[in-house]
């Protein structure tokens, strides 16, 4: 039997991304955030709030890179979720990581992180139900140690973690359990 839980934000697993945006000083500023993803072929949709450094920083730059936080850098990658660039300057600095300027947006790259995604803003919206930043992709960099012989990324490679909604944990990922597209073919025949 199922037991009512109301309204809650229930999904599971929920990505652990790294956003990266620039300050008008040209800081650095990392944030870890959850409520976010692919929307669309080359487009990516992040889901913060406006009050944020980071939503400022989209919006003055314009720009921003996402990348996927790993099991080697979690203790940096939460402490991007606990302290906030509007009242931490050195926020950035603290956590030991290093950045580059991306090649192809305004943006940093962090270079621990084994995989980024070079985004450009296309649109900020403004709605009932809160602040949403729409990215085009317009390009991916990943560590040759997390891609295959076919220059593929394999995730048993990327040492990625996700987020848990229930209680607030952090649990590894990588084991493979099915394929895509023929795991379920057998249901096909009947």
């Amino acid at each position: 039997m199922k037991k009512s839980l109301g309204v809650k934000p229930y999904t599971f697993p929920m990505p652990v991304l790294m956003i990266a945006t620039y300050g008008e000083d040209g800081t650095v500023d990392v944030m870890n955030m959850a409520w976010g993803g692919v929307c669309a072929m080359n487009m990516v949709a992040l889901n913060i709030d406006e009050d944020h450094k980071t939503s400022e920083n989209i919006k003055k730059r314009g720009a921003f890179t996402l990348s996927i936080a790993d099991i080697p850098h979690i203790e940096a990658a939460d402490f991007f979720g606990i302290a906030t660039g509007n009242k931490m300057a050195d926020k950035f600095e603290r956590s030991g990581l290093h950045a580059v300027k991306s090649e192809n947006v305004d943006a940093p790259v962090v270079e621990e992180f084994p995989l980024t995604l070079e985004c450009k803003v296309v649109e900020c919206q403004n709605t009932v139900y809160g602040f949403r930043v729409l990215g085009e992709i317009v390009n991916v960099l990943a560590d040759e140690e997390v891609l295959d012989e076919k220059g593929k990324v394999d995730p048993t490679k990327l040492n990625a973690f996700i987020f848990d909604q229930f209680q607030s944990g952090y649990y590894a990922v990588g084991e493979q359990v099915g394929q895509a597209w023929k795991t379920g073919v057998p249901l096909m025949k009947k």
